[in-house]
């Protein structure tokens, strides 16, 4: 191997377990925070049910983000619907022929559109961008980190259509390099210098991402403004937390 394919198996794990770790601590920090009352975002649902469909609309159509301005949810909305077909796209670079995903991966409705998506996840980010830039109340509120970590997007994006339609690469041995990470069969990496600037700026991504903005997908699904049932009328709310000292309390007395 050479020893820029050495340096890249190493970045790939010290990334991966950065991400894994990182992302894991962050959720169960989420976990462990007490929520004493009843936050829940109205109009909010009354039932679990309710709370399902919440999150469905929230996580799939962006609901709330769709009311509030409908602007930053058509690039919200462009921006994540490509990635996910991007990430789809991806996916036969990762997984073997023979895997269950492998039809989804190697549908031809995902790899003729997942083609294109690169363009459409800069029009969506190009889109967000102008939105911190040109709107006073964006702007003032957004730090340096917000607009590098769209111009790093950005980037990965840029690289992506790059290695697509100009400077092309042995997707074969990049295949072998990738697969052979998962398998510990450590392979060689292409030189293309594309290649390294898009896999660089991917690595960088994922090794900042358990300590950016970009948590806000996982931490979704840890907000009690979002999961929590809007029936502090009918039942009393009370944490873990607060339950055990009530408990202690009434064994006092």
């Amino acid at each position: 191997m050479s020893a820029l394919s050495i340096l890249y198996v190493v970045l790939f794990y010290v990334a991966m377990i950065t991400l894994v770790v990182g992302v894991t601590n962050k959720m169960l920090q989420y976990k462990r925070v007490p929520a004493p009352l009843k936050i829940a975002v109205t109009p909010a649902p009354l039932t679990r049910r309710g709370v399902v469909y919440r999150f469905f609309t929230e996580v799939v159509l962006f609901n709330s983000l769709f009311r509030a301005t409908k602007w930053t949810w058509l690039f919200g909305f462009l921006f994540h619907a490509s990635l996910l077909l991007a990430f789809f796209r991806h996916l036969r670079y990762v997984i073997s022929p023979d895997a269950f995903i492998w039809p989804l991966a190697n549908n031809l409705l995902v790899q003729s559109f997942g083609h294109y998506a690169g363009f459409a996840m800069l029009i969506g980010l190009l889109g967000l961008l102008a939105r911190r830039i040109f709107v006073d109340r964006v702007r003032y509120i957004s730090s340096p980190s917000d607009y590098l970590m769209l111009l790093l997007i950005m980037g990965i994006a840029v690289t992506g259509l790059l290695m697509s339609y100009v400077a092309h690469t042995d997707i074969i041995q990049l295949k072998a390099f990738i697969m052979g990470l998962f398998l510990l069969d450590w392979q060689n990496l292409p030189g293309d210098t594309v290649l390294l600037v898009h896999l660089t700026m991917v690595l960088f991504l994922m090794m900042i991402f358990p300590i950016s903005k970009l948590l806000h997908a996982p931490g979704l699904f840890m907000a009690p403004t979002r999961y929590q049932v809007d029936n502090p009328r009918e039942v009393r709310h009370l944490s873990p937390w607060g339950a055990e000292i009530e408990a202690n309390d009434g064994r006092n007395t």
